[in-house]
């Protein structure tokens, strides 16, 4: 076995020099590499020499030479710079912003300034009137019309059809993203989801020839345990042709059933998985575990499906134009026949309507117009105090 060499006194000892004050990188690379230019790991590189180590309590030298800089519009690593992209981009989705703005100033507008002339001829109050006579029967006669029974009806049906259609889509999203297996809850997810497809003239149809001929039971049912709320007091003795709110908020459950169920869906996927296997992990139930971390996380986001749901069923026409019997009414019996919502009432009396009946029409196209906007505004409202709390 061949002996290693001794060190000679010749060799220098090697060690670390600790510099006070600010030391250059590549001085110190230089250092390491040696004086003469040695390559570092193996690549020959060019070192600049050393600077001189200023001795102890000295003030520090001044500071080293910048490098070259970057040419100009060379951006990150010589990029090209898109900062002329960007300002197209902003132009364009600012541009996109205000026509969106500018078209519903334009209908807001429109509705307001064709409505005027309609409500100055009117000899009645807008608001609490519930006839509708817009067009006078003989000339120089008067002009009664009036929302109060279209916006009660409105309402009516719409909450009836948030009240069965919310708790039905949160259970449905709630099975379909917890609950089912996976193959399971793609094709249930689906099947839900094409009900939105389904055109509203179907569901009219659907609920004029097959779902009232076949509420008869119902509600003859809720009449009998429940007529003591006086909202299923049905008063008539003849059998009920279901041709009711009632009815009306049952089909429009089912068409904003969809909407809700897929946003919720939405929503409680975005849970975090943190939460939902740390519950789990802590010896919670399934239920325990949704109720503890699916739903308070997804509460602001269930809100405003409910709210979008909301709004559409606000503005349905078809399905509840050939359900409801047309009268002009102001019943809390939602059992009984007889009921006008604002989108249906133009959709009747718009082939129908005169000068005056026209302008009244989309006077109370306005009403409705504002009160979409103000549940939508709601729920914005609702939506950013949560994320805020």
């Amino acid at each position: 076995m061949a002996e290693l060499p001794e060190s000679t006194a010749t060799e220098e000892p090697i060690g670390i020099h600790v510099v006070p004050g600010r030391v250059d990188s590549r001085a110190v690379a230089a250092d390491i590499a040696g004086s003469d230019g040695a390559a570092v790991d193996g690549a020959a590189t060019r070192t600049r020499p050393a600077p001189a180590v200023a001795p102890p309590g000295a003030p520090p030298g001044p500071p080293p030479e910048p490098g070259p800089s970057p040419e100009p519009g060379g951006g990150i690593a010589g990029a090209r710079s898109t900062r002329r992209g960007d300002a197209v981009f902003r132009g364009l989705s600012t541009s996109a912003g205000l026509t969106v703005l500018g078209i519903m100033a334009a209908i807001a507008a429109f509705l307001i300034y064709q409505s005027i002339p309609a409500l100055r001829a009117n000899d009645a109050n807008f608001f609490t009137t519930r006839d509708w006579f817009p067009d006078p029967s003989t000339a120089g006669g008067p002009s009664v019309f009036g929302i109060a029974a279209l916006l009660f009806h409105t309402v009516v049906t719409s909450v009836i059809a948030m009240v069965l259609a919310v708790p039905v889509a949160v259970g449905i999203a709630l099975f379909i993203t917890y609950y089912a297996p996976r193959r399971l809850a793609a094709a249930l997810g689906y099947i839900v989801d094409l009900l939105a497809a389904v055109p509203s003239i179907v569901f009219g149809l659907w609920g004029l020839f097959f779902l009232a001929p076949n509420l008869t039971g119902v509600a003859e049912l809720l009449d009998r345990w429940l007529g003591w709320t006086v909202v299923f007091d049905y008063r008539p003795d003849s059998i009920p042709t279901n041709k009711s709110d009632f009815t009306a908020g049952l089909v429009l459950a089912i068409m904003i059933l969809p909407i809700v169920s897929a946003l919720a869906r939405e929503v409680f996927r975005q849970v975090p998985n943190a939460n939902v296997e740390g519950a789990l992990a802590l010896g919670a139930t399934r239920w325990e575990m949704i109720r503890m971390s699916v739903l308070p996380f997804g509460k602001a986001g269930v809100v405003s499906a409910a709210i979008l749901g909301l709004g559409r069923a606000l503005g349905e026409t078809l399905a509840v134009t050939l359900i409801l019997s047309s009268a002009y009414n102001l019943s809390f019996h939602v059992l009984e026949d007889g009921g006008i919502t604002f989108a249906s009432n133009i959709a009747l009396k718009y082939n129908e309507a005169g000068g005056v009946g026209t302008g009244a029409l989309i006077a109370s196209g306005m009403v409705l117009f504002v009160l979409t906007l103000a549940v939508n505004s709601t729920s914005q409202y609702l939506l950013r105090r949560q994320l805020k709390d």
